[in-house]
């Protein structure tokens, strides 16, 4: 879970702000970010555009060279006089399949329109904007103001759970669409992660008290607690409350039916056994917002989107993490949802530019991405993605989610209109 108002407290970083020190690997990497804010913040101010670019650079290494860490580079070469430089950022900001208006975000970036390289990237961006579209619909929810968050399946029952972020609790779907109540929040407040357990009959889930929501109480802001449920009668059997300030927003199950649990605004990977009672910290603060962990087929790593610095895998036993090469084509950033699947890992990416869903082939090492395969985007029927659940040979996910609708604090923005949340489907052997 990522709020887009949401994106917690790491929105802000997607231009423009933070970095990190390479040397700094014992200081967590949500310090470095705050730290490198600072100075690019302060170098801006003073119009210490050397200051800037060093400080950008850094940004560059935290974020394995994610897309939006190369405008920064690109805007501070611009100001040293170093336009080649500039285009050599931009020309790859494109290759990675982004785009974004740069005169509108910078007017810095207008020093390069007349120039034949700089037309050719804005061509190119252009084109990374068309529609692609291999899903179909599924399924059409029929609340529009559901704001459905994560989704699983349950093959015993076939019926799909669903959480829902205002209305503060689980559905389940049968395949024709009909829908059901499974469990209202505990405490009232929004339900964002879910995984289904049909081995041991478990239904585990997290309700997030949102910072900054109106739905919220202001005293409760900050904490979050995964739930485990009885599936079948939708009972509660457990509550764990996490390390406040948290946002447990996605998870995955390992095969003993452990459930591995990100925090989304605290930066943290935890563990906790069917039967336990508390929370196990896995990482080592490489993470400033993990999203759905996949697991690894060999149960000794996992596989962590990072909404900021991309697909980290994470090593249980040690505890460190190596990345996966975005390698100036692949744009692993900006993922909410995470499924690994015979070789591939499905991203559902609700922070590129365009948002999209997209398979990425890793080689048999399973250590780094040697071919992307777009799935949906810039169509009318994705709208805002979230989440996703691999169901045989077809991959499901939730499209136009209603995330982009809604302000920072869960009211609908002015003259928005909900439209009903789709369940799109695409066969994975078919990518």
């Amino acid at each position: 879970m990522i709020l887009r108002t949401r994106h917690l407290a790491v929105a802000s970083c997607l231009l423009f702000l933070a970095g990190t020190s390479a040397t700094e690997e014992t200081v967590p990497a949500r310090e470095r970010l705050q730290h490198l804010r600072a100075e690019l913040h302060d170098s801006r101010a003073g119009n210490d555009w050397q200051a800037s670019l060093e400080s950008a650079r850094k940004l560059k290494a935290l974020l394995n060279e994610a897309p939006r860490s190369l405008l920064e580079v690109a805007r501070a070469d611009i100001h040293v006089g170093d336009t080649d430089a500039a285009l050599r950022e931009l020309a790859q900001f494109a290759r990675m399949g982004q785009t974004a208006d740069l005169p509108a975000i910078s007017a810095d970036f207008t020093a390069l329109i007349t120039t034949a390289a700089f037309k050719k990237i804005q061509s190119d961006m252009s084109a990374n904007n068309g529609a692609i579209s291999l899903a179909s619909p599924a399924l059409l929810l029929s609340d529009a103001g559901l704001l459905a968050e994560d989704i699983d399946y349950d093959a015993h029952s076939k019926r799909f759970f669903i959480t829902s972020v205002r209305d503060r609790k689980i559905i389940s779907v049968d395949l024709r669409g009909s829908s059901t109540e499974f469990a209202k929040a505990p405490d009232d407040w929004p339900m964002l992660a879910l995984k289904v357990d049909s081995a041991r009959a478990l239904l585990w889930a997290t309700e997030v008290a949102l910072e900054g929501f109106n739905s919220v109480p202001e005293a409760d802001w900050g904490r979050s607690a995964l739930l485990c449920y009885e599936l079948k009668a939708g009972r509660l059997l457990r509550r764990i409350e996490a390390p406040r300030p948290s946002a447990l927003g996605d998870m995955v199950l390992t095969r003993l039916g452990e459930v591995i649990v990100s925090d989304g605004y605290g930066g943290g990977v935890y563990r906790v056994g069917v039967q336990g009672t508390t929370m196990q910290r896995l990482d080592g603060g490489d993470f400033i917002s993990p999203q759905t962990p996949a697991m690894h087929p060999d149960g000794k790593h996992i596989f962590v989107p990072d909404y900021l610095r991309g697909i980290g895998v994470l090593d249980v036993a040690t505890r460190q993490v190596r990345w996966l090469p975005m390698a100036g084509r692949f744009a692993l950033n900006g993922i909410d949802g995470l499924y690994f699947e015979h070789g591939r890992l499905i991203a559902v990416q609700n922070g590129t530019s365009p948002e999209r869903v997209a398979a990425f082939t890793l080689d048999t090492s399973l250590s780094r991405i040697v071919a992307e395969k777009i799935v949906e985007r810039s169509t009318d029927t994705l709208g805002d993605p979230t989440h996703g659940v691999v169901v045989d040979d077809q991959f499901y996910y939730i499209a136009n989610s209603g995330w982009d609708l809604i302000d920072d604090h869960g009211n609908l923005k002015p003259g928005a209109k909900p439209s009903a949340p789709r369940i799109m489907q695409v066969q994975l052997s078919g990518l």
